[in-house]
């Protein structure tokens, strides 16, 4: 068995310094740029001349257009298309 002859240096400077690079870094994270919020776009089929879109929010995963919504997420559509939507139970009832 080979053995080792080096000696272990202590590494409590470069510990400290490394633990306060990180904490500055992890501060800097928490603190994200606050972005104005855009409006929610109208997803789905088209609407029908002179009606407005309604906001809907999914209560399961859904794909729409090839974009993927998470349970929670709010979205813009016709009323047709939000009505579907409520009959095949993908609407949150809030």
């Amino acid at each position: 068995m080979a053995t080792n002859t080096t000696t272990k240096k202590t590494a409590t400077a470069t510990t400290t310094a490394a633990s306060e690079s990180v904490t500055e870094a992890i501060t800097a994270e928490a603190r994200p740029e606050h972005t104005p919020t855009r409006p929610v776009p109208v997803v789905g089929p088209s609407l029908i001349e002179g009606k407005e879109p309604v906001p809907v929010t999914l209560s399961h995963h859904l794909r729409i257009d090839g974009a993927d919504y998470q349970p929670g997420s709010q979205v813009r559509v016709s009323p047709d298309y939000a009505r579907r939507l409520r009959t095949q139970g993908y609407t949150s009832r809030t």
